[in-house]
């Protein structure tokens, strides 16, 4: 079995003209449409199982709809769905309860995209209510292509919420990108060990031979096989990852069995 613990869909009405602009935005170029349905049917060509999608409130009004949507959606045609929410939300506590009482796993955020540092206060609130729910919290690590002067989740930052909220957050923290986007270097120096999860989307075809070191330095127990569709190709992903020769035992964890852990903590 293999699931993608890390993508990305839109709306039909609007995925092609927000595809168009990220990829001007970010200098990157899709290998999908974007669509939901073009998800499902690229699934089925790559050989994965289960995809989650995480979506990006990138403005408080859109916390609703969004996470209407996600629960609507929530396991149908074997996509599962992460719930949304802005650091700027007036119903913090609201947004939560009705993540959690909906069946969603998690909560996806992305500080670049929401324009706040990881640990910035507003953060640690939205965190500490997630885990308290018994929530997962997907964060987007490192550079964002559509960001690279500044980077709003670094490895530090991370740390320092770890320590803040010590003894609640433990293995509930998943950091994308195997740590930090373009940043192997520190996610190896500093988060090595560090009780969260890593997941690998978009991150190994820039540099293998590193991500192989994380993988195995980290271990296998807290890595999620993820790809960032429609921003990479799930079926190059497998590929990827299998030519690490990681063995059987290994591969099985980080291409379902972690992930279904995480998943059925929403039911």
């Amino acid at each position: 079995m293999i699931i993608d613990f890390h993508t990305h869909t839109f709306p039909d009405a609007i995925a092609e003209k927000t595809i168009a602009y990220l990829t001007e935005k970010g200098g990157i170029k899709p290998y999908r449409e974007g669509t939901l349905s073009s998800l499902i049917e690229n699934m089925k060509l790559s050989g994965v199982d289960y995809s989650v999608v995480l979506p990006v409130v990138t403005a408080p009004k859109q916390e609703r709809t969004i996470n209407r949507v996600s629960a609507e959606n929530n396991g149908k045609n074997n996509v599962f769905f992460a719930g949304g929410i802005h650091p700027d939300s007036r119903n913090v506590d609201e947004t939560l309860d009705f993540i959690k009482e909906s069946g969603l796993f998690g909560i996806k955020l992305h500080p670049d995209y929401q324009g706040v540092h990881f640990d910035d206060p507003r953060y640690v609130r939205i965190i500490r209510g997630a885990a308290e729910r018994g929530l997962y919290i997907i964060t987007h690590a490192g550079y964002d292509v559509a960001f690279r002067d500044h980077v709003h989740c670094t490895p530090d930052m991370v740390l320092n919420v770890l320590k803040e909220l010590k003894g609640l957050i433990e293995d509930k923290l998943i950091l994308a990108h195997l740590g930090g986007y373009d940043m192997p270097d520190e996610s190896l120096k500093k988060l090595i060990g560090a009780p969260v999860y890593m997941d690998t989307a978009a991150v190994l075809r820039l540099y293998p031979e590193k991500c192989r070191e994380i993988i195995i330095r980290h271990g296998a127990d807290r890595i999620l096989f993820a790809s960032d569709s429609p921003w990479d190709s799930q079926k190059d992903y497998i590929d990827i990852l299998k030519s690490f020769s990681l063995g059987r035992e290994t591969e099985e964890k980080i291409f379902h069995q972690n992930a279904e852990k995480i998943l059925k903590s929403g039911k």
